[in-house]
């Protein structure tokens, strides 16, 4: 008697041809998902690094400081502009801060767009590797596997098991 594998389990039958391609399918997937999870994290971590310029240090209402100088400036590129452009009196200045703003602005906007994109990219691929999973357990079943061995089989495994 053989010892049991994830590619042969104790007493059950091998693996079909069919389950090898359900799970060389899955294999990709999950390979997909892994991509679409590093985009999810870029765009997070654009989002942050931009929410991060435009806030950091400024108290809620350092924006005042174009006007009337009374708010604290604090350490964001953004609130140096806005320093240079409240002792400088210069209109340039101004138009600098509001173009940093703008840019951070539309940093914002694409991350999030990216972000949401990818979160429907992966909804998507969800439903596709459920669909695929269930498959693979009938068959799996289909071939005198448990139902419980079949739900923990090692799809990579699987990919690439010989008849």
């Amino acid at each position: 008697m053989t010892a049991a594998s994830p590619v042969t389990p104790a007493g059950r039958g091998r693996c079909p041809a069919r389950a090898r391609e359900l799970a060389a399918c899955l294999s990709v997937l999950f390979e997909r998902d892994v991509e679409i999870v590093e985009r999810l994290n870029g765009a997070q971590r654009r989002l942050r690094d931009a929410n991060d310029g435009l806030w950091s240090g400024l108290s809620p209402g350092a924006f005042g400081l174009l006007y009337d100088g009374a708010a604290p400036v604090g350490q964001s590129a953004i609130a140096a502009l806005m320093s240079d452009a409240l002792s400088s009196g210069r209109p340039e200045s101004r138009t600098a801060v509001l173009g940093a703003v703008q840019q951070a602005h539309w940093t914002i906007d694409r991350a999030f767009h990216d972000y949401q994109f990818a979160c429907e990219e992966r909804r998507q691929l969800a439903v596709e590797v459920g669909e695929l999973s269930q498959q693979l357990t009938e068959v799996l079943c289909a071939a005198g596997w448990s139902a419980a061995d079949a739900r923990n089989a090692d799809v990579h495994e699987l990919a690439g098991a010989v008849r």
